[in-house]
C-alpha cells in the first residue's frame, strides 16, 4: 500500500492538479480534433488546408499514391499540424499526470488509467472530472483530520507495539 502525501506537499498537489485539469481538457480537445481529422481523410479521402490556392480554409482531396495517402494540396496542412500538436502535447499532458501521480502516491496502475485519458477519445474528460474530485476530497479529509488533532501521526503512535509498552502515568485531567 502506498504512503499518504505528506501535508507539506498539498500546496504542490493543488498546483499538479490545476496543471493536469487544464492539460487533460486540452489534450481531449485535441485528441477529439484529431480522430475527427482522421475520419475525414481516411473515409471520405479530404485533408484541411490553410491558404494556397484553394482559399483561407479548404479541404484538399487525399489520393493512393505508391507511399499510400498523398496530399494533393497546397499551403499549411492543418490536418498534418493537428497530428503533430496532439503529439507533442500530450507529452506535456504525461507530465502532468505523472506529477498528480507522483504526489498522491498512488499505485502504477493508476499512471497508466490517465495516460490512457490522452489515446481513448472523451476518456480524459471523464479522468479530470473523477480525479479532480477525488483528490479535493482526500486533501479537505485530511486537513480536517489534522485540524481536529486526528492526525496520521497519533493514529500511528496509537497502534505501534513500541509505544504500547512503555508505561505512562495515568493523571486525571481536570474538567473545563
Amino acid at each position: 500500500m502506498p504512503r499518504a502525501p505528506k501535508l507539506a506537499s498539498f500546496p504542490a498537489i493543488r498546483g499538479a492538479l490545476r496543471f493536469y485539469q487544464v492539460c487533460s481538457i486540452i489534450t481531449g480537445t485535441m485528441l477529439l480534433l484529431l480522430c475527427t481529422e482522421m475520419i475525414v481523410k481516411y473515409a471520405f479521402g479530404y485533408e484541411l488546408f490553410l491558404g494556397g490556392s484553394g482559399g483561407f480554409l479548404w479541404f484538399a482531396p487525399v489520393i493512393e499514391g505508391p507511399n499510400g495517402h498523398e496530399s494533393t494540396g497546397d499551403g499549411l496542412n492543418l490536418s498534418m499540424g493537428i497530428l503533430v500538436a496532439h503529439g507533442w502535447f500530450y507529452v506535456v499532458y504525461l507530465f502532468s499526470c505523472f506529477r498528480v501521480w507522483s504526489l498522491m502516491r498512488w499505485h502504477f496502475w493508476r499512471f497508466l488509467m490517465l495516460a490512457a485519458g490522452g489515446i481513448v477519445p472523451f476518456l480524459s474528460f471523464f479522468l479530470e472530472a473523477r480525479v479532480a474530485r477525488e483528490v479535493k476530497q482526500y486533501l479537505a479529509e485530511r486537513e480536517a483530520a489534522e485540524r481536529d488533532g486526528a492526525g496520521q501521526t497519533h493514529d500511528l503512535a496509537a497502534h505501534s507495539t513500541l509505544t504500547q509498552n512503555i508505561p505512562t502515568e495515568q493523571r486525571e485531567r481536570p474538567l473545563i
